[in-house]
């Protein structure tokens, strides 16, 4: 892109580039210790064009980092430990935020799923799914470690989603 500069004359004017999301490889269990120690690298080197670090909850051994380039994170993240794979190919920002983005467990949950109640009088306990009431939020349950048939209706934000079937 060209432009004229204050003195008259033409110059090219450097265009910053769109930021892309990359994929970093990392051992499983490690990627928030990565991403620290990323930042770390990053502040240490002066590095601009590292504009956040993403540790999506649901995919164990990855992390996505927002950069200018991929050059940038081939140099922050030359010798950090737990680093397994070299920074390839990117993501359409759709596609990060599909990652990232949490879903409400009532919209998981199916009748005859299996569930661990978190909280309330029966938390630690696992439950068969009967019905899913999404107007008022509300899971029927069905106690699998009673010894007699047991039904409880508890808010669908005191389960979470053990085994599917």
């Amino acid at each position: 892109m060209e432009s004229s500069s204050e003195s008259g004359g033409t110059g090219t004017k450097r265009v910053r580039a769109l930021p892309k999301y990359v994929i970093l490889r990392t051992t499983a269990g490690q990627e928030v210790n990565v991403a620290l120690m990323l930042e770390a690298s990053s502040q240490a080197l002066k590095s601009k064009g590292i504009y956040s670090i993403i540790v999506p909850p649901e995919i164990k051994g990855y992390i996505i980092i927002e950069t200018e380039g991929l050059h940038i994170v081939h140099r922050v993240a030359r010798d950090i430990k737990h680093v397994k794979g070299k920074a390839m190919g990117s993501l359409r920002p759709d596609e990060v935020e599909r990652l990232i983005k949490v879903k409400p467990p009532i919209e998981e949950l199916r009748p005859g799923d299996i569930v661990e109640i978190i909280s309330g009088p029966f938390k630690g306990l696992k439950a068969s799914v009967i019905s899913v009431d999404t107007q008022k939020n509300l899971v029927t349950l069905n106690i699998l470690e009673a010894s007699f048939k047991m039904e409880a209706t508890i808010p669908a934000d005191n389960v979470r989603l053990y085994k599917r079937r």
